[in-house]
């Protein structure tokens, strides 16, 4: 390459790396990702698109991102899209994460439906944006705590993500040994068992695993399969990758799937913005309906 279109290449260039990726570039993957599942980029976030992607480029035997940009943009990216997405979403959780939240769920939302609920009622519960599975399952920790018999019982809980990765490590229930300290001993010899595969992981057990569903949901999406309605719904630390208009529709759309007596748990830097008026605060970074009363 001459060297004038080597520093013209380097100038253009928003990351010191083997492939050309512009600001341009940056701009067609940021806007592809805010289209396709609401998470917006700012442009210090260009090294970390770069790091997860430059792979996929090496992968796929490509020049640069704009090569990239045009596979995922065009008519038979769609598979491609997809990996994208899972490549760029952030999966970060851990078992009873937040553990305010699930001393709440077992004292205001597990305790005055556990009479109803063994007498044949229903319990449903909702992890909205459930990434490897720790936080739904921590959920089921939480009510077979509570209500050992619960696997017999008509409970459900709802595990939804838009990365189809993590959803299948999710149904899997397989943990390290470091994943799975968040759980107490007693919970432990109880619910989880050594994998026959690998004895140095933990596999959560078939009866927790029952009570769980895994399926692949994106939250900014046309419509949502489920009704409801759900006696709690955890979405934590996950709106905060959206605009703020994004955000109070993604609440607003829980709003009417909460049952009267429901609660909503959201991650600690998180707000309900402009559909605050639809919920009262009910502790730290949980909520009810407005107008439903307090238990």
């Amino acid at each position: 390459m001459i060297p004038a279109l080597t520093k013209r290449r380097a100038a253009e260039a928003v990351v010191d790396g083997e492939f050309l990726f512009t600001k341009d570039d940056f701009a067609c993957i940021a806007e592809m990702l805010y289209d396709t599942a609401g998470i917006t980029l700012s442009e210090s976030k260009a090294a970390l698109v770069y790091s997860r992607l430059a792979k996929r480029i090496r992968a796929l035997g490509l020049a640069n991102f704009a090569e990239y940009c045009d596979l995922v943009g065009g008519a038979d990216g769609d598979d491609e899209r997809a990996t994208m997405l899972n490549a760029l979403t952030t999966n970060v959780t851990r078992f009873f994460r937040e553990p305010h939240h699930f001393d709440h769920l077992a004292a205001r939302v597990l305790a005055p439906a556990e009479a109803a609920v063994r007498a044949g009622g229903r319990l449903r519960l909702w992890s909205a944006g459930c990434s490897s599975g720790q936080e739904p399952y921590s959920m089921a920790l939480t009510i077979l705590e509570n209500m050992p018999e619960a696997a017999s019982l008509d409970i459900k809980i709802l595990a939804t993500d838009i990365d189809s990765r993590v959803i299948a490590h999710g149904q899997a229930g397989v943990y390290s040994e470091d994943l799975i300290e968040p759980i107490s001993q007693s919970l432990r010899g109880r619910f989880l068992e050594r994998d026959p595969s690998d004895r140095r992981q933990w596999r959560v057990n078939a009866a927790v695993r029952s009570m769980v569903a895994f399926k692949p949901l994106n939250l900014i999406g046309p419509s949502w399969p489920m009704k409801g309605p759900f006696q709690a719904i955890f979405c934590r630390n996950v709106v905060i990758y959206f605009d703020e208009p994004t955000q109070e529709r993604v609440w607003s759309r829980m709003h009417p799937l909460i049952a009267p007596e429901g609660r909503l748990y959201i991650g600690h830097s998180e707000r309900l913005g402009a559909a605050g008026d639809k919920f009262v605060s009910d502790g730290l970074t949980v909520y009810r309906k407005s107008g439903s009363r307090s238990q």
